[in-house]
């Protein structure tokens, strides 16, 4: 009897055994396990941890609750103004509701995935070009919220939508490669000019203070000859002052009213200048009487 008690004893402990081995069900931290009776979801969603099931009539499908990194495959679309382009992207997202994740969508992966390259095709026809090379978060704001009100009927959330590159034709690279240089060269032409507008006010604020004062030119043609002698040429240049021209033009001038200006000033009598005649206007052609 004690025999059969035992046997009997063994055999439950086998039994039983075997059943927490079948029910037995272990979650991890990141995981959430959603719980299907008899193809019935079950309210209870069972957290990290050990937990027991009943066999053949449960079944423990686990849901990953990480952020996950979905790269969007690269569209080709036509911007507003006409521009071809082909613009990747990456979303980052994760799920917050376990049971809407397994029964509200099939593969929520996959319809993120389609619903991503779906908004990002969008999003090209409806921004101009400077828009997805300038303006790019106003455009990932605009992308994650095109995703984002589908997906939380389906128990995701998105955290962040991010536009990895924008590739465009090499006729468009040359052409704002040429639009940038000739914007390069009006700034340098315009900063050029009023460079020379200020070195021009200065070196007529330099010329009145020379014209005022005579000697400060010998002084600044002195330095001039000093700082051309320093780089010890062989050939010196000196400039030749402009009045010293007018200096020698007066100097050239006739002598000859100097006498008579001092001979008037004595006071002697100057003889009278001989009159100049003129031709007679009406003397008479040849052969008329």
């Amino acid at each position: 009897m004690v025999e059969e008690l035992v046997a009997t004893g063994a055999v439950l402990a086998s039994v039983g055994a075997v059943y927490v081995m079948a029910a037995a069900r272990v979650v991890k931290q990141y995981e959430r396990g959603v719980v299907f009776r008899l193809g019935k979801l079950r309210s209870e969603v069972r957290g990290p941890g050990f937990t027991l099931v009943v066999p053949v009539v449960d079944r423990l499908h686990k849901v990953n609750m990480q952020i996950v990194t979905m790269p969007v495959p690269a569209q080709e679309g036509i911007t507003r103004d006409n521009v071809t382009v082909r613009v990747d992207a990456v979303v980052y997202f994760k799920v917050v509701d376990a049971a809407d994740a397994l029964v509200r969508v099939e593969d929520y992966r996959f319809a993120v995935s389609q619903m991503a390259q779906t908004s990002l095709r969008s999003i090209i026809g409806k921004s101009d070009l400077d828009d997805l090379l300038s303006d790019r978060e106003k455009l990932n704001q605009g992308l994650e919220l095109m995703i984002d009100s589908p997906a939380i009927g389906w128990g995701v959330q998105i955290d962040r939508v991010e536009i990895k590159d924008v590739s465009l034709p090499d006729t468009m690279k040359r052409s704002m490669a040429r639009q940038a240089e000739a914007d390069r060269e009006r700034r340098a032409r315009v900063i050029n000019a009023d460079a020379e507008l200020q070195a021009s006010k200065k070196l007529a604020e330099a010329a009145q203070q020379m014209a005022d004062t005579p000697a400060a030119l010998q002084l600044r043609l002195l330095q001039t000859v000093v700082a051309v002698a320093a780089e010890k040429n062989s050939t010196l240049v000196l400039p030749f002052p402009v009045e010293l021209l007018r200096f020698l033009e007066r100097a050239a001038q006739p002598t000859y009213a100097a006498p008579q200006q001092a001979r008037s000033a004595a006071g002697e009598q100057l003889p009278p200048a001989e009159p100049v005649l003129d031709p007679d206007p009406e003397e008479p052609v040849s052969g008329q009487e």
